[in-house]
């Protein structure tokens, strides 16, 4: 059955509201009044033409300009109170009205009314390992420093749709636009590795750290571990990905772990530390920048350039510094130029070594070995680590 044109959600009012705003815009800019207004409707009606999706149509009708690096995380947060004022028309989605486009992912749309973010599903058929309604199901089972879901429902068009508070930063936000305020990160990651402590406590692996998905209520925090998307569950993916035939096609470029790139099906919880431990040490960076360099999924060698940085970066394995990965399907050993990696100190000249200990607990060959959420001394030493981070 074929889905609803998203464009029938949209009244003519709304499309008129829209002229307008790209109108006001456009002569913010400095652009004379009957000038904007046949800009204003040319914008209007070819987003309306091409728009792929109702998001896409949204963003195209933005105009103006948009915070850059150079404006501090202070300026760039906003906090808004119910009925803040707003930017350009909303539209409705279920019950929720003014509601304005945030952003897109590989299977939703995301949007904000207020003080909820509304995740809507666009893709309509399941693409392994996402699934909007495991998700559903695994949130209503977790508690903070996980995002609160709100409620779930079918909006007009019958997608799917969660509601979440709305978080107006993210960690990957914060850290790209004031490295300055690094020294915050120390409240964050005890927040994250709370949050990973009690995911992993039940058997459930994120299989999607990174620093967008962390999620911060103000730049102070408290931080929340959001998009679970694509999370592992015991109870309710056992049936399409037993514990010993896990998908591998999961995490995000610079923060997915070597078990996985090398077919390792069995892998565990220990996946997420890897992440965690090349977020941090991504934070510790001045200016802050991933530790490991990675393509964009769709180029290709992609897999292949962030093996060899791995291996360029902390050396290439060894059946000693790796020995569970003697019997994966495809054996890192042998295969590529031997690299002797560089010294931590050098990788992070501006974290002390109190701190460096912690990362290199966790970005390590050996699952095995890996430090588990509970031994990160983060969770008990947090006053001694605010001064690991130079401000």
């Amino acid at each position: 059955m074929s889905q609803p044109d998203w464009r029938a959600s949209l009244t003519l009012s709304n499309r008129y509201d829209n002229i307008q705003a790209l109108k006001d815009a456009l002569g913010q800019l400095g652009i004379p009044a009957v000038n904007a207004q046949k800009d204003a409707f040319s914008i209007e009606n070819e987003a309306y033409k091409t728009s792929s999706s109702l998001g896409h149509y949204e963003a195209a009708c933005r105009v103006g300009p948009q915070p850059d690096a150079s404006t501090s995380i202070e300026q760039a947060w906003e906090p808004r109170e119910a009925g803040g004022a707003p930017t350009s028309p909303g539209i409705t989605i279920g019950s929720y009205q003014n509601c304005r486009y945030i952003g897109d992912g590989a299977t939703a749309e995301v949007y904000r009314s207020e003080k909820v973010a509304l995740k809507v599903i666009v893709q309509t058929r399941n693409v392994e390992p996402h699934d909007p309604f495991r998700e559903a199901k695994i949130l209503k089972l977790l508690k903070k420093p996980c995002i609160p879901l709100l409620e779930t429902f079918r909006d007009q068009e019958q997608r799917f749709v969660l509601a979440f508070p709305y978080m107006p930063l993210s960690l990957e936000s914060l850290i790209s636009r004031d490295p300055t305020s690094r020294s915050r990160l120390t409240r964050h990651f005890k927040d994250i590795f709370t949050g990973l402590e009690y995911l992993h406590g039940q058997g459930i692996i994120h299989r999607d750290v990174k620093p967008s998905a962390v999620l911060l209520e103000s730049p102070d925090g408290p931080a929340y571990l959001s998009d679970f998307g694509t999370a592992w569950h015991p109870e309710l993916s056992i049936y399409t990905e037993p514990a010993d035939r896990k998908i591998l096609d999961i995490g995000t470029g610079p923060y997915r772990s070597p078990e996985a790139l090398f077919g390792n099906t069995s892998y565990d919880t220990a996946i997420d530390m890897w992440a965690a431990g090349a977020m941090l040490a991504e934070c510790c960076r001045i200016p802050p920048n991933p530790l490991f360099d990675s393509r964009s999924a769709c180029e290709d060698g992609n897999q292949l350039g962030l093996i060899l940085s791995i291996f360029k970066t902390i050396g290439s394995p060894t059946r000693e510094s790796w020995p569970e990965a003697v019997g994966f399907k495809t054996p890192p050993f042998e295969m590529y130029q031997t690299f002797e990696g560089q010294r931590w100190e050098d990788l992070l000249p501006d974290a002390n070594g109190e701190f460096r200990d912690i990362i290199t607990s966790l970005v390590k060959y050996s699952s095995n070995t890996r430090a588990s959420a509970s031994q990160v001394p983060t969770l008990h030493r947090l006053k001694s680590l605010e001064n690991a981070i130079t401000d």
